[in-house]
């Protein structure tokens, strides 16, 4: 139960902060939640079974959607 409210709590604070205006475009902030957000998604993952983990994976690539973008357009360049 406690990896599922520290995700909440995560989702809360990474729409809280995309609401902020930013210099950097939110790059930095966005590093830091990846940072928090990929240990956190594994401990809930583990905790509460694999689909629990695919719903926060979804919905943390929604919140951090272009990061997301470009990791895929990375990769399909690497690929192609």
């Amino acid at each position: 139960m406690l990896p599922l409210a520290l995700c909440l709590v995560w989702l809360i604070a990474a729409n809280v902060i995309g609401m902020f205006p930013s210099r950097d475009l939110h790059w930095r902030a966005a590093y830091v939640m990846i940072a928090i957000g990929v240990p956190l998604l594994g401990w809930a993952t583990w905790e509460s079974g694999p689909v629990v983990g695919l719903v926060l994976l979804a919905a943390g690539a929604s919140i951090l959607r272009w990061p997301v973008v470009f990791f895929w357009r990375w990769l399909r360049r690497q690929v192609g």
